[in-house]
């Protein structure tokens, strides 16, 4: 999973760095080695049917809408 959310952010083109949080050596070097993860087209695509770009899930919780959530030109296509 760690492989697929680290791929899953770093995807975005607005997105500079990921952050992690490992709790031990053997977390830290399963999300080190998930740096070079980099998901295919068909992959991103399965995960934008699930839950489509632009989705708020929690829209209570902010008080504004990054510019990439509401240009599409902004997101991966």
């Amino acid at each position: 999973m760690i492989q697929l959310a680290l791929g899953f952010v770093t995807s975005h083109p607005g997105v500079t760095s990921a952050l992690i949080g490992p709790r031990a050596p053997d977390h830290l070097n399963a999300q080190l080695a998930a740096a070079e993860t980099v998901l295919t087209t068909d992959v991103l695509d399965a995960i934008d049917s699930i839950v489509a770009p632009g989705t708020d899930l929690a829209a209570h919780e902010k008080n504004d809408t990054p510019p990439a959530l509401l240009d599409p030109s902004l997101r991966r296509r």
